[in-house]
């Protein structure tokens, strides 16, 4: 790694690792950082990781990549989970706790799914340092509290297995953000006319249940039997728009039905007012998705490098072949340097609001800021 940076010792480095037991994980992160001997580096343990070119899924492996980064400032952040009360109640805690001393063009941000309570994290970020976006993704490595390893190192080692780590960069960089949901909205959008937490009662005062029924009636064949493995909610970003399209929703899953009633159990909290639409997921949607935001890079100078923050409901388990996002992503950005990891949940930005997601790649690309911007 040093050789591919002609010797120099990088500014920042990200990490991930998957399949390894924690007392692996502690050693392998601090030898990186003895040997590499970065400015900044931080990271945690995932499902599985994403490299420059391949997706290596359920199996032990490591993704890293460094960087060079003149006239980029750094503030990196550790919160551990008992801090989040103090710091989410009072607005100048959490700028104090995330190195306010510049202002910040982008966050990176890795968390512990069970001991972070992301959404309420995000909203002060969208209050905080609005319009800036924050990238990143929930730790994989364990579907168990405690599990997951997070680790900061600013020349010594912090390693956390709750709350959540991250780096505010500004200056001179260029920032390119891609939150690519994969699905299409079907049928048309509906009000929520009654909602109970995490339920749908109504929509538009009649049953949720019949209004799938409705809408999958009037699918093609095709799209019926995509339904059949699984229908999704889109929550719309602004409810006070007549037109919504593809882009325009939150994903969120259906979780469960009660049929009898004729409600739905989504996998987020409703409110009554909003609209939603019914939306399908399928491999071919997913890469035209991706390809579609990924084409404005083609008229753009090489990108120096990216990040690739993926659902880990993606991969093989949305594709029939390996590597199905990162194939697709070297096309347009032609080889760049790039790591990542499959998340237990995806950080990203939308209609300039940044959002805890699911099924969704979201990545960052990086270039220099050319000379003269300011």
């Amino acid at each position: 790694m040093r050789d591919q940076l002609n010797g120099q010792a990088p500014d920042l480095l990200l990490a991930f690792f998957s399949g390894h037991d924690p007392s692996a994980v502690l050693d392998l992160a601090d030898r990186i950082g003895a040997s590499v001997k970065a400015r900044l580096a931080l990271g945690c343990t995932a499902e599985s990781v994403i490299a420059r070119d391949a997706e290596i899924e359920n199996e032990p492996a490591i993704s890293v990549a460094a960087a060079v980064l003149p006239g980029v400032e750094l503030a990196a952040f550790a919160i551990q989970p008992d801090d989040w009360p103090e710091v989410l109640a009072d607005y100048d805690v959490f700028r104090s706790r995330l190195g306010d001393s510049f202002d910040p063009k982008l966050f990176i941000l890795f968390a512990d799914p069970f001991s972070t309570p992301m959404d309420d994290v995000l909203d002060l970020f969208n209050i905080a340092y609005e319009g800036v976006p924050v990238i990143g993704g929930m730790a994989s490595g364990s579907d168990s509290p405690g599990g997951n390893w997070l680790f900061l190192d600013r020349g010594h080692l912090t390693t956390l297995t709750g709350g959540a780590v991250g780096v505010a960069l500004g200056g001179a960089i260029e920032a390119d953000v891609i939150v690519s949901q994969g699905c299409r909205p079907v049928g048309r959008p509906f009000k929520v006319t009654g909602a109970q937490r995490n339920l749908l009662l109504s929509l538009e005062d009649a049953p949720p249940m019949e209004r799938l029924q409705d809408v999958f009636n009037g699918l093609s064949d095709a799209d019926r039997e995509l339904m059949k493995n699984g229908v999704y909610l889109g929550r719309a970003i602004d409810s006070s728009r007549e037109e919504l399209g593809r882009g325009d929703f939150l994903i969120r899953g259906v979780m469960g039905a009660d049929r009898q009633r004729g409600i739905l159990a989504i996998g987020d909290y409703l409110t009554e007012g909003e609209s939603v639409q019914f939306h399908l997921r399928d491999a071919a949607t997913a890469t035209e998705d991706l390809e579609m935001m990924l084409l404005p890079q083609t008229f753009l100078d090489p990108p120096a490098g990216a990040f690739l923050f993926s659902c880990n409901g993606r991969g093989t388990r949305l594709y029939d072949h390996p590597d199905g996002d990162v194939s697709v992503i070297q096309q347009y950005l032609g080889g760049a340097p790039l790591a990542g990891f499959f998340c237990a949940g995806e950080i990203g930005p939308v209609g300039g609001r940044n959002f805890l997601h699911g099924h969704t790649a979201s990545m960052v690309i990086f270039r220099p800021q050319p000379e003269g911007d300011v």
